[in-house]
């Protein structure tokens, strides 16, 4: 049995809740505590961190588990922890992530997974010998319903060839410098310890598009400055990128601290969002915040190699009230439609009836689809649900590593001026 493998057993007791311990409780640390109270799959038992106001802040979130470390190895020292949550600063992603599957435990650790060329060999590596042992990367994109049925459409060809996607994610004032803090402290705005807008922002939607294209560039180019945010930082404060893939597929990605704008959605949304753009419709999408409902929205276009609409585009035109015809476009976006508003026949007459109210809601414009549950909620519940099960969660160890390898290519490329290709990767995680 591979190591780890005995914890495993211990936390699939049926109704038995995982017991977690989280390390790092700054700003991201403490928003995934406060999700995962209200989850019942688990209970927390410990919180870690170095820095003591963020430790003090993480107990008083925690609904369980006050006890607190500011080593996170005593908190992986305890047997009666069976995973954690890892929300710390990105140059530690990889070394706490080695301790844990060390100490066989579970790991749940926010994207990027790792840092440096050589922690994806050893990751990968490690992982690979502990098949019993989940480990999950933050990429609540994969747990959106939104961009699941995305993902959906681009695979059962709703919108022709996908050649294109476009991804923005923009701030203002964007991260400002702690005065009188260490260097640490301050570590998203340096080298030494983070990739900047490309790891801290733009590789959540890197992985959109490694996802949607189910493939990895095949080279980068881009050009990153550092023009406008003069406080002592080193990383870029603007970056823009294009991502080659095969087949003609592309991807262009930039990010900014200056403008908080986004083009996408009617200017409904703000900062993020991705247009996902092919030769017979297009879809313009956001996965929002606690604050902003995430919004998917599609727009039809006739492919000239095309002769008719195909059934499904037909089902969701009529559902949302769109008309498409051979010679153009749909005028305006319409809700791409979840599983639950596609009628089979089979449902019985009432909830037939109400899939029937809502699609004439959303084609009048007066009600759009919503997410039933919050893609954090369920990222964080179905990592709980696989360390019972061991099943392998949708964004796990390859679509992690495959993410944080494009970040660290991408700002080779900005940084060395060329076009850096994929498979570089493997002669630098030699080193």
């Amino acid at each position: 049995m591979a190591a780890g493998g005995p914890l495993l057993q211990s936390a699939a007791a049926a109704g038995e809740q995982v017991v977690y311990g989280v390390i790092g409780t700054g700003s991201r640390g403490e928003y995934l505590l406060r999700h995962l109270n209200g989850i019942g799959a688990g209970r927390c038992a410990a919180v870690a961190d170095v820095y003591e106001p963020n430790l003090r802040k993480g107990i008083q979130t925690a609904k369980s588990g006050k006890q607190g470390y500011a080593d996170y190895r005593a908190l992986l020292d305890r047997k009666d922890i069976d995973a954690v949550f890892i929300a710390t600063p990105l140059y530690t992603h990889f070394p706490i992530t080695r301790d844990a599957l060390l100490a066989g435990k579970h790991v749940f650790c926010e994207n990027c997974l790792v840092f440096k060329p050589h922690e994806v060999r050893q990751l990968r590596e490690l992982a690979g010998a502990r098949d019993n042992q989940i480990l999950q990367t933050g990429l609540q994109r994969r747990y959106s319903m939104f961009y699941q049925t995305a993902r959906q459409m681009v695979s059962k060809g709703m919108l022709g060839e996908v050649t294109e996607i476009h991804a923005q994610w923009n701030r203002n004032p964007g991260r400002t410098m702690l005065p009188d803090q260490p260097r640490e402290r301050n570590w998203r705005l340096f080298r030494e310890f983070s990739g900047g807008l490309t790891s801290e922002l733009a590789s959540h939607q890197i992985d959109v598009a490694n996802w949607m294209f189910a493939d990895t560039p095949e080279f980068i180019t881009g050009v990153g400055g550092l023009d406008w945010r003069r406080d002592g930082r080193d990383v870029y404060d603007t970056i823009a990128l294009i991502l080659k893939y095969s087949g003609g597929r592309r991807m262009i990605c930039s990010a900014s601290s200056m403008s908080r704008h986004l083009p996408f959605l009617g200017g409904s949304g703000k900062e993020f969002g991705e247009l996902i753009m092919g030769t017979e419709g297009s879809i313009e999408i956001t996965v929002g915040d606690d604050d902003q409902p995430a919004i998917g929205l599609w727009f039809y276009e006739a492919g000239p190699v095309v002769t008719a609409p195909s059934d499904e585009q037909k089902e969701m035109a009529k559902a949302v009230g769109a008309t498409i015809t051979r010679s153009g476009r749909s005028a305006r976006g319409f809700p791409i439609l979840f599983t639950r508003d596609q009628i089979s026949g089979e449902e019985p007459f009432i909830q037939r009836e109400m899939k029937y109210a809502r699609r004439w809601l959303y084609s009048k414009g007066i009600m759009v689809p919503r997410e039933e549950r919050n893609p954090v909620d369920v990222q964080l519940e179905t990592f709980l649900q696989s360390c019972r099960s061991g099943k392998q969660p949708k964004a796990g160890l390859e679509a992690g590593l495959d993410g944080a390898a494009t970040v660290i290519l991408a700002d080779l490329a900005m940084d060395q001026g060329r076009r850096v290709y994929f498979n570089e990767m493997e002669k630098m995680a030699r080193k």
